[in-house]
């Protein structure tokens, strides 16, 4: 997993790979989820302003999604098979931290070029995605406090998703109207792939290069995209939904901290693998 460990070596803090898994039996088809946790974010070499740093301990949030929604599934008693992943490191500026333009090697064998050291949840999901196609699902979650960019591009008013499968969009989107947790479709277009890959000198690069800097969702997506199992995949940037928001946010138990958006949506969608065949 040296995607993920190169992340993980600037800080002191061992980083952890939690897997949870339950399972109704061996005739039901595998469905993994995967959640980005980053303890704390710093930004590492590229490292964030101070302002507002204090939040980025939040930036373990698609993990703590997963781990919420394994949860339910096991009180709920869900008739499914089930395996939750989570990546769990700090990104912190140490001596041994990763650099802008190191290379480094993901479980499936691509090279990736480092560019920016503060897009450090593409690379943790990306061995976490390598390793769900070891149990061969039928589709495959991954969610995580991605981007800033999908913060400019929907706020706090929708989570948005990635996916290669029309039907999986359609049935998130249903279950996103019974929660009151909108859920919309963002594009996987082949501009954006052509973004991060195609160079001589490594396979994937992680955050794009070109002059057009704009839809770092989309081409971080693209960059997830590279490292999915086959079939169905769904990818949700929820960093526009972490914390509340007065205007458009909805939290789930109130007060204040974090939204727990989209947990009770994706167990909702969830529910509805029972019915499938």
């Amino acid at each position: 997993m040296g995607s993920f460990l190169a992340v993980a070596q600037g800080s002191k803090e061992e980083p952890k790979f939690l897997e949870m898994s339950y399972s109704c039996g061996s005739g039901l088809p595998n469905i993994v989820l995967v959640g980005k946790g980053v303890t704390f974010d710093t930004g590492g070499i590229s490292i964030k302003p101070s302002a507002g740093m204090d939040a980025m301990r939040a930036d373990m949030g698609g993990a703590a999604m997963v781990v919420a929604t394994m949860q339910a599934i096991s009180r709920l008693k869900l008739r499914l098979n089930v395996i939750g992943l989570c990546p769990l490191t700090e990104n912190m500026p140490g001596g041994a931290a990763i650099k802008p333009g190191d290379v480094v090697r993901a479980s499936n064998g691509k090279s990736i070029c480092i560019d920016n050291t503060d897009a450090e949840g593409r690379l943790i999901l990306a061995d976490a995605l390598c390793y769900a196609s070891t149990f061969n699902p039928c589709f495959t979650l991954d969610a995580a406090t991605l981007t800033g960019a999908m913060k400019v591009a929907l706020g706090a008013a929708a989570t948005g998703c990635f996916t290669n499968s029309t039907k999986r969009f359609k049935q998130i989107q249903k279950a996103g109207t019974r929660t009151g947790d909108r859920i919309w479709r963002m594009p996987l277009y082949e501009a954006y792939t052509n973004r991060v890959t195609g160079f001589p000198a490594f396979d994937v690069h992680n955050v794009g290069q070109g002059s057009n800097k704009g839809g770092g969702a989309c081409t971080a997506a693209a960059f997830l995209k590279e490292f999915a199992p086959p079939g169905d995949w769904m990818h949700l940037d929820i960093a526009g939904v972490m914390d509340l928001d007065p205007f458009h946010g909805m939290s789930y138990l109130g007060g204040s901290g974090m939204s727990g958006r989209p947990t009770r949506t994706v167990i909702e969608f969830l529910k509805g693998f029972q019915e499938e065949k």
